[in-house]
């Protein structure tokens, strides 16, 4: 995947179903676990800053009945979004994405941001999160694959910062989804497992791009998968997958 050698194992939503998603401690716990990367969901606070988020609203993660656009970057970097989780998680709150990054450089975590817009801030989302990858240093920067279902976001995040590869997301593959990808420059095609073929993967890889697979929990899917072709596969399960190599 361009010079990133890609592991066949990515923790999703920081930590899978180990900590509270899109967290501070999922990273550490993917980190503990072995992960060399992890997945996680990227939104705009109502501000314009980008925070870990994968839902518009805070209903679920924080029982709280609010929308993210429409609240400051300080109020959502003070949610607990922990103790819905579990208590022992109390006071784990929503992280920018520079604390984010921030967190993998020094774990030694690759990064697949998806780009989760609100509806109506696809552009803007994919603007700011490319601008952003854009102007930070190296040194506080690990390797990052931007991706989204939202071609307008991932266009967007190319044209701020071409440089960094992409993968287009989709709930299957199809001729629209395979061209979205190759107009998009993308390098890779993150596709749902539940309907997936070894075809598909075979026309995936035959239009040179890589496949990585949602979101699959068990060793022997994974095995499966590993024997059609597919370069990886996000888990929320990665303690039961990182017992040795898919084979």
């Amino acid at each position: 995947m361009s010079d990133w050698a890609w592991p066949d194992v990515i923790a999703h939503r920081c930590g899978g179903a180990l900590a509270p998603e899109n967290t501070l401690a999922g990273l550490g716990i993917a980190a503990r676990l072995g992960c060399r990367a992890v997945e996680f969901d990227v939104m705009l606070s109502g501000d314009g800053m980008p925070v870990l988020i994968h839902d518009e609203t805070l209903d679920r993660t924080a029982a709280r009945p609010s929308q993210v656009a429409r609240l400051a970057a300080a109020e959502l970097l003070a949610t607990d979004v922990g103790r819905c989780f579990h208590p022992a998680f109390a006071g784990e709150t929503i992280p920018s994405l520079d604390a984010a990054l921030q967190s993998c450089k020094r774990l030694g975590l690759a990064a697949n941001v998806e780009i989760k817009p609100a509806s109506g801030f696809e552009v803007e989302t994919g603007r700011v999160v490319g601008d952003f990858l854009r102007k930070l240093a190296p040194s506080r920067c690990p390797p990052v694959l931007f991706s989204s279902f939202s071609a307008d976001a991932l266009a967007a995040a190319a044209a701020e910062a071409p440089d960094i590869p992409r993968g287009f997301l989709a709930d299957r593959i199809g001729a629209d989804a395979l061209l979205t990808a190759s107009q998009l420059g993308c390098v890779a095609l993150n596709l749902g497992g539940r309907s997936l073929e070894a075809e598909h993967v075979a026309e995936a890889r035959n239009a040179g791009l890589k496949v990585l697979v949602y979101t699959v929990n068990s060793r022997l899917d994974a095995n499966r998968l590993a024997a059609w072709g597919v370069a990886g596969v996000f888990s929320d399960r990665p303690d039961l997958l990182l017992v040795g190599p898919l084979t």
